[in-house]
């Protein structure tokens, strides 16, 4: 399966939470975001979050060990093992940042199962204090994408991606998502990929309202278990037609029909959600 290459979304997705929700709840700053949440993009104000947390005296070790115990279900673990092993080619392309990604993956042992993690940058300066970067610098020049936060446009990343990926040989891709930013990627994908939105949330709804805009065959799921089945599925199919043993893989129909998904009553509670509140102007 090396011709398959199988792009994440991270937060709500292989995190089962929002990784920025979960510091900012966990380590104690809801009502400053609260206040500052109408006065700043998301990126922005978790930069303005990290600068808090480092004048209250918070190490890049409690931050650390607060990511290591957000919500990760072992069947992601495994699907993501799974597919690593099977010859797919795994990269994320997320709104968080590199030091929340890493340090989550590496903890549950999948940093080395993704060949490339596009998101916001992180670094530590010299007094230790974790700085969030927008991708793209909106500050200076928008990417004039409607749909995507101000700091990143996941359409123009995952056309990067394609080039890159299908530098030498044509390949099929599987992008797995559950946000709004998600339906820009997806719109990216053609006849022969496949989508995977999770049902439910946002992406989920924006396709049941505009399902001319998705090229891609669509196949949702709810929880980590419908995750991995899809997902390794998915890959098994797109491997076998890509070296001519399968069949000619039929659309599939999706019903517009929402539920909550429920993801392994072991996991450790999940935290308000806040990302959505993103401005994201609406689809004609």
């Amino acid at each position: 399966m090396a011709e398959v290459v199988a792009v994440f979304d991270f937060d709500k997705t292989i995190l089962d939470c929002d990784s920025d929700d979960w510091v900012v709840d966990k380590l104690g700053l809801s009502e400053v975001f609260d206040r500052l949440r109408p006065t700043l993009p998301l990126n922005s104000l978790m930069d303005r979050m990290m600068m808090e947390l480092h004048s209250r005296g918070k190490t890049m070790e409690e931050i650390a060990d607060c990511l290591k115990e957000a919500p990760l279900h072992p069947k992601i673990v495994s699907a993501i093992k799974s597919a690593h092993a099977s010859g797919c080619d795994l990269r994320i392309l997320s709104d968080s940042n590199v030091f929340f990604i890493e340090t989550i993956l590496r903890h549950h042992g999948l940093i080395d199962c993704f060949s490339e993690i596009n998101t916001n940058p992180g670094s530590v300066d010299a007094q230790g204090r974790l700085n969030i970067s927008p991708y793209h610098d909106f500050y200076h020049l928008s990417h004039g994408c409607k749909i995507c936060p101000p700091n990143m446009c996941k359409a123009s990343l995952m056309d990067r991606i394609r080039s890159s990926a299908s530098a030498e040989r044509k390949k099929r891709f599987i992008y797995v998502g559950d946000g709004n930013a998600d339906l820009c990627a997806g719109m990216k994908l053609e006849e022969a990929d496949v989508l995977l939105p999770r049902k439910g949330f946002p992406v989920w709804d924006l396709i049941c309202r505009n399902p001319t805009l998705i090229k891609a065959r669509v196949r949702e799921w709810t929880d980590a278990a419908e995750l991995k089945t899809v997902l390794l599925n998915s890959a098994g199919t797109l491997g076998c037609a890509e070296n001519g043993n399968a069949k000619a893989i039929h659309s599939i129909v999706v019903a517009c029909k929402f539920q909550t998904s429920l993801v392994g009553a072991a996991a450790p509670e999940s935290p308000v959600v806040r990302r959505e509140r993103e401005a994201c102007s609406s689809i004609a």
